[in-house]
């Protein structure tokens, strides 16, 4: 069967005319490719597109970009692909958070109890703090309970806590799937927990924690009840 005669046409007109695309980088780093699915080097692109009369570039047709190329797989994407963390920092950022959620539920109750200690060692080394200890951590709690620069004197229902906590929990919750995020408060709700009931303020702290990482109020409730009710 014989092609069409316009697409014949529509053929051999793209390729007397065409628009060619000039690349120009303008910056580099890392990022996570969310083509390759792993950190990888980038380059940042701006582009100047031309009109083309047999490949060669003639007028103007403005600016591309600016975008983000991946140095292996060379598919170029948004710059919003930037705001993804890398594995390396998205790895620091839930280290920072998981030992501040620990430090505002220790520090509620003033200086926090034996099991209260072992229970957020674990948890600290669990997440990678492998030099944690009940003494060390004793130490630093007390530390923050009586700087009255960072927590007031009341620290459960302190703006400074609820500051600090949003501070580390919120750049990190956009990028945790909802087991992550209901990890990271069930963990403080064991440390608050080995020790007995939630005292009130332990309560309130573990709901700014929730309100961090963007979970909704009966959320939050229903997760502390369950912890509460799981043996240790």
């Amino acid at each position: 069967m014989l092609p069409k005669l316009g697409h014949m046409r529509r053929t051999g007109l793209t390729r007397v005319l065409g628009v060619h695309t000039t690349w120009t980088t303008v910056g580099d780093g890392e990022f996570f490719c969310p083509g390759c699915g792993g950190d990888r080097n980038y380059q940042r692109r701006t582009g100047r597109r031309r009109f083309t009369v047999l490949g060669v570039p003639l007028v103007p047709r403005g600016q591309a970009g600016p975008v983000v190329q991946c140095a292996a797989c060379e598919r170029r994407f948004g710059t919003e692909a930037l705001d993804h963390p890398t594995t390396h920092r998205f790895s620091a950022m839930l280290r920072d958070a998981v030992h501040t959620v620990v430090l505002a539920v220790l520090a509620v109750g003033g200086s926090p109890s034996r099991p209260s200690l072992e229970c957020a060692v674990g948890v600290l080394r669990a997440a990678g703090f492998d030099d944690s200890s009940e003494d060390r951590l004793a130490a630093l709690v007390e530390a923050l309970v009586t700087d009255a620069g960072r927590l007031p004197e009341h620290v459960g229902s302190g703006a400074g806590l609820a500051i600090e906590l949003h501070e580390a929990l919120d750049p990190l919750a956009a990028h945790l799937a909802p087991a992550g995020r209901e990890s990271i408060l069930l963990q403080g709700a064991r440390i608050a927990l080995a020790d007995g009931p939630y005292s009130s303020a332990e309560r309130d702290v573990l709901g700014t924690v929730g309100a961090a990482l963007t979970m909704c109020t009966d959320e939050v409730a229903d997760l502390l009840v369950a912890a509460a009710r799981t043996p240790s």
